[in-house]
């Protein structure tokens, strides 16, 4: 039998011209093609010729383990995610799944730009020093865990980058980051937000921390908040390294 191979595949904001040359290329070898139905809309031609494994949001775990079987049946498979698949992406859950197996196939895991990177070069240089990254969905982790997080981020004066901000379900959760960390943040510390960033319909906004929730904010946003010394010149946010100039 011919020995198969998963590719777990970050795909970068969703244009061509944004993903890695070691993306494609696993791609172009793949025989089938595995991810979230919207994403595998994203590689277009890429798809030409190619079985697909397509399933909807919450049918992860399925999409993996088909992909996994089909790597382990001979065939080259690419399970793909947008950003980086190891940053809130699919490579976590493969690996957990392939620990779980007798018959792993060949696995490796092509890095992508992710949200946050997208995000901040859209918006200037807003983490050029620590920040956090923190989700804001409770679907998979408990909400006083999450908050737990925001108030150390807060108190440690990260640049914080919400990723899944808010949804027709999830309006409240927004709200209460922004309380949070208004504990530690000045009103007027700066914010960006960045909707379908890297994908047609890109929308770029600088705003303030007490100006947040009167932004267009769903899960097709990412939004910085900055800390004690970012500042905003000509509509981009900067956070200082500390360099002496």
């Amino acid at each position: 039998m011919t020995k198969g191979k998963l590719y777990i595949v970050g795909l970068g904001p969703g244009g061509r011209e944004e993903m890695t040359p070691r993306a494609i290329s696993a791609i172009g070898k793949s025989g089938v093609v595995a991810g979230y139905g919207p994403y595998l809309k994203l590689l277009g031609e890429l798809l030409a010729g190619k079985e697909t494994i397509s399933s909807g949001m919450g049918g992860e775990v399925e999409r993996c383990l088909k992909a996994l079987d089909a790597a382990a049946a001979g065939h080259i498979v690419s399970l793909v995610s947008s950003g980086d698949a190891g940053i809130y992406g699919m490579a976590g859950l493969a690996l957990q799944l392939a620990a779980g197996r007798d018959n792993v196939p060949e696995l490796e895991v092509i890095p992508g730009i992710t949200a946050a990177s997208t995000a901040a070069a859209l918006l200037g240089a807003p983490l050029t020093h620590d920040f956090a990254v923190v989700s804001l969905s409770d679907l998979l982790t408990p909400w006083p865990l999450i908050e737990k997080r925001l108030r150390l981020a807060g108190e440690g004066d990260f640049v914080v980058v919400l990723y899944n901000p808010r949804s027709r379900g999830r309006e409240t959760q927004l709200k209460r980051a922004r309380e949070i960390l208004l504990e530690y943040r000045r009103a007027e510390t700066p914010v960006g937000v960045v909707r379908h960033g890297g994908r047609p319909g890109q929308s770029v906004q600088v705003t303030v921390l007490a100006d947040l929730l009167s932004c267009r904010v769903d899960m097709h946003s990412t939004v910085i908040i900055g800390n004690s010394q970012s500042i905003v010149w000509r509509e981009r946010m900067i956070t200082p390294r500390g360099y002496k100039l």
